[in-house]
C-alpha cells in the first residue's frame, strides 16, 4: 500500500497516464525516470500515452492478495499501447471466456481499491475491451 505522499506524487501518471519521453533518443518511460535507460540522459519532455493497445498475454487471479478479495477472481493483463510501452493492469467488462491475446482494449480511470478504515479511495487505469 503507498503511503499518502507517494500516492500524490503518483497522480501525473496515475491520473493523466503522464510519461517522459527522453530529448536524445526518444525512448517513452513510464513511469518517468531522472535518466534514461539507453542513453542517459538526463532531458526528458512530458507526453502523455496512448489509451488504445492489445493484450501481449493475461491470467485469471482466483486467489487475490487481501486487499482485492472482494474483486476475484479477475483477470490481469499485460497490455501494449499502441505507442509501443507496455503496463500491467486489470482486464474488466470482459467475461474470461472472451480474453485472448491480441485483443483490443482501451484504457479507463476507476477505482482501485480503498485503504484503510477511513475508507480513502484510490483510483488508478484499468483495461476494458475496445
Amino acid at each position: 500500500m503507498p503511503t499518502p505522499s507517494r500516492y500524490w506524487r503518483e497522480i501525473p501518471q496515475r491520473y493523466r497516464l503522464e510519461a517522459g519521453q527522453c530529448r536524445r533518443c526518444g525512448l517513452i518511460v513510464f513511469p518517468p525516470r531522472l535518466i534514461c535507460p539507453r542513453c542517459h540522459s538526463r532531458e526528458f519532455e512530458t507526453i502523455k500515452l496512448a489509451e488504445d493497445g492489445k493484450v501481449i498475454t493475461y491470467t485469471i487471479i482466483r486467489v487475490p492478495p487481501h486487499q482485492f478479495v472482494d474483486q476475484a477472481p479477475y483477470a490481469i493483463g499485460l497490455i501494449e499501447l499502441d505507442d509501443g510501452v507496455k503496463l500491467l493492469g486489470q482486464i474488466v467488462d470482459c467475461p474470461f471466456e472472451e480474453l485472448r491475446t491480441g485483443l483490443r482494449v482501451r484504457l479507463e480511470f476507476r477505482k482501485i481499491m480503498e485503504d484503510g478504515e477511513a475508507g480513502v479511495i484510490q483510483y488508478g487505469y484499468k483495461f476494458v475491451p475496445a
